[in-house]
């Protein structure tokens, strides 16, 4: 099958692949590359021409290109051409005026502040509430919930058990403040990991749950535990000063912050994501969140922890900063304590760190405190730590195989030699329809140069890393939000767990090494599309450079049912059966891992008819059409580029909320 994306004929401006005459086609049967081919040739071939080419292509499968020598004007007219939106530099003379100190921080953002005469039910505040659900950039479920696995393996203790399970909101008795509010935000249904982990964290069970990426897992946990304290708050929050009095003075009326939950994640973005989820599910009720992390003023931190804090987000050395001085924050309230992103966690260095957060700093007044982890995958040493502070009866919780991607997402795979990389991407940017895009580097320096080159050829490009000053990073994900500046180049670990509405495509420029992760930093990486039910395009450049990654992307493809390339169809299993060693499995038997096969697959681990039709139904490669993945047919040609990665916008795509 041929996917119209990218497949545009070049235009006066446009490159032409440097080996090939402007009427020759690149065939896809040959090098796996389907995108820049132009039809109809006119003269006829010789079958010893065609049996030339095929044996050049094989010898060299990467598609070369020309480097364009345009001016800026020249590059602006062409990216403005293609529908993208103008470019937006950063404000450093506003940086160095106000020395980096401002009030625009996502960490004091604005949260619905309790009043003592509210009695029982508050009363809504229509400014807010626009704020937090009215918002056109906010996440909506998709159509094709369908395609994540809902296969459950589920292990209590030392045996097996079913767990239960519900299938709408309104099954689950949720408090009436936290069932309003998600009806507020519009969903719907539980996704297939809200289904199993409400009832269990309402029955007050300890919970690893795995889940895949864009599953809906920060809800999973945020529901049910906000549920559960809304009846409870008067007698379990700590006291709070009255913020909306007009005397209010946060150096004399501060308290100390006494959470009732505390959420640690592994980056800073990550962190005002959940508390942006927090505020939508905390309002209108007396549970007041807050956020901390790294490169957040420690002014405005210890101010807000100052105003109470029932809900606190953080990350791991903040955390731990906090729990150093008792006068500003106490965990002896802590009712639960949730790992997100468990497995990024555990492989950085953090073990001090959250050894010493899992153990509560000063003792839990109660024995009722509750532990949950949720990530993607559950290596060994999330094994080990559950064992450790878990109870022995803790709720394993897995849908489909631990560490697998999904079926929204459709992934192709290219060979581009490394000097081509950076024309090959801006060559897919230019040809592509315009939408939220999210470039992988492996290295910081490489997205800083990645970034350059796309800002300076006219594209509205932004970027995002760990030596970037926190207003930097604030201001690329909001610009990269609200479509400002929706091409943003970023590593994989910054970009962790972040759940942007519209993001349509996902391109790995750098593939993931061991190194740096390897094929779970791959799944975390293209996850960053597709997510809550939508569907997504993951572009990945491949060279000999990550041969060591090859056999373990070609059994990731083959799970999810996307074409493997020519170049790497060598790896197919000649039986058909796919074998995952993601480390998942148990101890030596013991229980303490998920050893089912995988969602998605038979019991023999066969790849099964999935989210891109059964080969009765394609007519093309694969047995897989275009209608049968994106759509009808009728909608997939000319200018929508091939497929259309749904959000809320006109012709199922994110057009309504974005900039261009």
């Amino acid at each position: 099958m041929f996917d119209d994306w990218g497949t545009t004929a070049p235009t006066e401006g446009g490159q032409q692949p440097a080996n090939s005459e402007p009427s020759g086609t690149t065939d896809q049967s040959t090098n796996g590359n389907d995108w820049g081919t132009a039809s109809g040739n006119e003269a006829v071939e010789t079958q010893a021409d065609e049996a030339q080419a095929d044996a050049d292509t094989t010898a060299n499968p990467s598609v070369k290109f020309e480097a364009l020598t345009l001016d800026k004007d020249e590059f602006l007219s062409r990216a403005r051409a293609a529908g993208w939106t103008e470019t937006t530099a950063y404000d450093y003379v506003e940086f160095q005026r106000t020395g980096g100190s401002n009030t625009d921080w996502h960490g004091a953002a604005r949260v619905y502040e309790w009043k003592g005469e509210y009695g029982d039910v508050a009363p809504p505040i229509p400014e807010l509430e626009l704020m937090l659900f009215g918002g056109e950039f906010q996440m909506r479920r998709g159509e094709h919930m369908e395609s994540f696995a809902t296969s459950t393996l589920t292990v209590q203790g030392n045996g097996s058990g079913t767990l239960k399970r519900i299938d709408s909101f309104e099954d689950a008795g949720l408090h009436p403040v936290v069932f309003e509010n998600i009806k507020l935000a519009r969903y719907v249904e539980p996704t297939p990991i809200q289904s199993y982990c409400i009832p269990a964290i309402l029955e007050g069970k300890d919970v690893v749950a795995v889940a895949q990426t864009g599953s809906g897992k920060t809800s999973a946990y945020m529901i049910p535990i906000l549920s559960r304290l809304m009846g409870k708050a008067k007698k379990l929050a700590a006291p709070k000063p009255n913020t909306t009095d007009a005397n209010y003075n946060p150096r004399f009326h501060k308290v100390r912050a006494e959470p009732l939950v505390v959420i640690v994640v592994p980056t800073r973005e990550l962190a005002v994501q959940i508390f942006d989820d927090a505020r939508r599910m905390c309002y209108r009720s007396m549970l007041r969140p807050c956020v901390t992390y790294g490169g957040l003023p420690k002014g405005i931190s210890l101010e807000e922890l100052g105003k109470g804090c029932d809900i606190l987000i953080a990350t791991p050395g903040r955390l731990c900063d906090l729990m150093d001085q008792p006068d500003i924050l106490t965990m002896s309230r802590v009712k639960y304590t949730i790992i997100d992103e468990a497995d990024e966690m555990l492989h950085s260095d953090w073990e001090a760190e959250l050894n010493k957060i899992m153990a509560g700093g000063d003792t839990n007044e109660d024995a009722d405190h509750v532990y949950l982890m949720f990530s993607a995958t559950f290596p060994k040493q999330a094994r080990e730590m559950a064992r450790r502070y878990m109870a022995e009866d803790y709720t394993r919780i897995r849908l489909g195989r631990s560490g697998a991607a999904h079926k929204n997402i459709r992934q192709h795979v290219l060979y581009v030699d490394q000097d081509q990389k950076k024309e090959c991407l801006y060559d897919l940017l230019v040809k592509m329809e315009p939408g939220r895009t999210m470039v992988f580097c492996n290295s910081k320096s490489q997205v800083d140069l990645i970034d350059d080159f796309l800002y300076n050829r006219g594209l509205p490009s932004t970027s995002i890393h760990s030596d970037r000053n926190q207003l930097e990073r604030e201001d690329a994900i909001r610009n990269f939000r609200t479509g400002k500046a929706p091409i943003l180049v970023a590593t994989g670990v910054s970009a962790r767990g972040w759940d942007v509405a519209g993001v349509k495509c996902v391109i790995n420029f750098d593939l993931p090494s061991t190194m740096y992760g390897g094929i779970d930093e791959y799944i975390h990486r293209i996850g960053r599309t597709a997510r809550i039910g939508h569907q997504g395009l993951a572009t990945s450049f491949y060279n000999d450079r990550n041969e060591e990654l090859a056999q373990d992307l070609v059994k990731v493809l083959l799970e999810c049912e996307c074409e493997v390339p020519d170049f790497l169809a060598h790896l197919i299993p000649e039986d058909g059966k796919i074998e995952f060693d993601d480390d998942t499995d148990d101890d030596e038997g013991n229980g303490d891992g998920f050893n089912q096969q995988p969602g998605g697959a038979d019991a023999s681990g066969v790849a099964t008819e999935g989210a891109w039709g059964s080969a009765a139904q394609g007519g093309g490669d694969s047995g897989v059409t275009v209608e049968s993945a994106w759509g009808p047919a009728g909608q997939n040609g000319g200018d929508n580029g091939g497929f259309t990665a749904d959000g809320d916008g006109a012709n199922g795509g994110a057009a309504a909320a974005s900039a261009w």
